[in-house]
């Protein structure tokens, strides 16, 4: 079974800069696309970022200058660099990785969330 386990999460100063990195392990097979959503209170989860295996990106218009999405597909690792961090992007942060198997069906996975808070 695939596990996906995230940190970087914290409390920072608006302003502010914090790097989430998310790993996955349990799979045989490359992970195909991989990306960030966030959740706050009362608010449904939304798409954040996500990246292509080959390196391709797209962003939430919020964040977009701001953020980074990137990966290494040697360390089956994807990473987020949060900078000009504000208080509305506090939040859970989940990360996904859709894997094919092998009768060329995608599967979703999901990571537990880390908790990212912006406030001074």
């Amino acid at each position: 079974q695939v596990q996906l386990v995230e940190s970087g999460g914290g409390l920072v100063q608006p302003g502010g800069s914090l790097r989430l990195s998310c790993g996955a392990s349990g799979s045989d097979r490359s992970i195909n696309s991989m990306g960030w959503y966030r959740q706050a209170p009362g608010k449904e989860r939304e798409l954040v970022a996500v990246i292509g295996s080959g390196g391709s990106t797209n962003y939430a218009d919020s964040v977009k200058g701001r953020f980074t999405i990137s990966r290494d597909n040697a360390k089956n690792t994807v990473y987020l660099q949060m900078n000009s961090l504000k208080p509305e992007d506090t939040a859970v942060y989940y990360c996904k990785a859709v894997i094919v198997d092998g009768y060329g069906l995608s599967r979703q996975w999901w990571g537990q969330g880390t908790q990212v808070t912006v406030s001074s």
